[in-house]
């Protein structure tokens, strides 16, 4: 009986990790625009182009014969084509001015139909592109760590991008926090005239911010294309982009804060599949179980929203000439 539950929470936990890893990548993302004075709410739509920028260039190298190392460069790709994204979002928002709010919209709305409509082009009419078959990633398996009984296949057989992630995190909370750059980053989120006064370049630090957003909530999008689903379509990412959001707010625009919340997102979104693996669970209709990360997202915010204080010059734009 022991055992059997020592199993089923080890399970649920390597489950959770899975589901955790784009929500991880995403949050560090938005903590990078968010913390510079930008809000980023299109995380959603840069996870999109992300995720689609993954799935083909992963297909075409594979194609050429590039193997697993597809699946590598189908990161670099992603990458790379979130900021991209991210970049229109910086020059609307910052050298623009425009409302961030209704940027991010427009980043959501363009990526969810340029991706979908390129892939119609170059996959002949389909509504998703072909299947992955070598260049995706398997879980990795860490000598001795994973042969430890129930913790070794919870903690320690994951995919790489797992491993990625929280190396991420830890690289967030160096550079946000003990490098000069972190400091003027959250300077500008803080007070940008003051930042500009001791020779920042608010705009510049903004540019960055933003962009490294795109680049993770790329990675976040490209996670998913290369690990669970092996391909892209309309569906692939399905309001993860948001949870992310959630998991900043909740983590309170801290790298260790917004793990902690993604690990909680992650753990309610694997709950709805692992639930269904028990017998009684048919008896419940599966339109609620899908709904569980989803109601959980709104009840977090619900308590977190008016508790977790933001940078204090988020969503403002900066003009010298004001200062």
């Amino acid at each position: 009986m022991i055992s059997a539950i020592l199993t089923d929470i080890s399970q649920l936990i390597n489950i959770t990790l899975v589901f955790s890893t784009s929500l991880i990548l995403t949050a560090m993302g938005g903590i990078h625009s968010e913390r510079s004075g930008v809000v980023n709410i299109g995380l959603e739509g840069l996870m999109m182009s992300g995720a689609f920028a993954a799935a083909v260039s992963a297909y075409f190298l594979e194609q050429a014969g590039w193997g697993i190392w597809g699946a590598w460069m189908g990161l670099v790709a992603a990458a790379l084509f979130g900021a991209f994204f991210a970049l229109l979002h910086a020059v609307a928002s910052v050298t623009f001015k425009a409302d961030q709010v209704v940027s991010g919209v427009v980043i959501n709305l363009l990526a969810a139909g340029l991706t979908v409509y390129l892939v119609k082009v170059l996959f002949e009419g389909a509504g998703e592109t072909k299947t992955l078959h070598a260049a995706v990633f398997s879980k990795v398996s860490i000598p001795v760590l994973a042969d430890i009984p129930y913790v070794g296949y919870a903690f320690f057989q994951a995919y790489p991008t797992t491993y990625l992630a929280i190396l991420i995190v830890l690289f967030t909370y160096f550079l946000l926090w003990k490098t000069r750059f972190g400091l003027r980053l959250r300077s500008v989120g803080e007070n940008p005239g003051a930042a500009d006064t001791l020779g920042i370049h608010v705009q510049v630090i903004r540019y960055i911010g933003v962009m490294i957003s795109g680049a993770y909530a790329g990675l976040g999008g490209a996670t998913i294309a290369l690990t669970t689903t092996a391909n892209y379509s309309h569906n692939t990412i399905s309001g993860q982009g948001f949870i992310a959001i959630a998991s900043m707010i909740f983590g309170k625009w801290h790298p260790f804060g917004a793990l902690g919340a993604a690990l909680l997102f992650g753990m309610a979104t694997g709950l709805k599949n692992f639930i269904q693996l028990f017998p009684w669970a048919k008896m419940i209709p599966t339109e609620f179980i899908f709904m569980i990360p989803y109601i959980l997202t709104i009840l977090v915010l619900a308590g977190a929203v008016g508790k977790a204080t933001p940078p204090a010059a988020l969503g403002q734009p900066y003009d010298p000439a004001k200062r």
